[in-house]
């Protein structure tokens, strides 16, 4: 059974447990959250992302980096343009777990429970 659906080979021993906290590293940062949000429907380009998370293009620039070096975006160019998407759905699932975490900590009834 793949690791998605059963648990039970992850153990305190874990070979990825130090891969695992780079990860959580990589993504303790609210413009990363923001950026990983707004790939969730597809490829975007730095530009457009720099407007939905209202940063510069050149800081989204170095949290893409990051992203990239952590194997969470990839990009596609494009002539002088570049278009990232997340490489797969595991950066989604844990951002959406971590906001849903959140919520958890400041509401006594989160919204996702209704």
């Amino acid at each position: 059974m793949h690791v998605d659906t059963n648990g039970e080979e992850l153990t305190a021993s874990n070979e990825y447990v130090e891969v695992a906290v780079e990860v959580f590293r990589l993504l303790a940062d609210a413009t990363r959250i923001r950026v990983v949000l707004a790939l969730r429907d597809g490829e975007l380009s730095v530009n457009n992302l720099a407007e939905i998370v209202e940063r510069s293009p050149a800081a989204v620039s170095q949290h893409l980096a990051k992203l990239r070096w952590g194997k969470l975006v990839r990009v596609r160019q494009d002539g002088n343009r570049a278009f990232y998407r997340l490489t797969d759905e595991h950066a989604m699932r844990l951002v959406v777990e971590a906001i849903r975490q959140a919520e958890h900590a400041v509401d006594e009834k989160p919204g996702h429970h209704a």
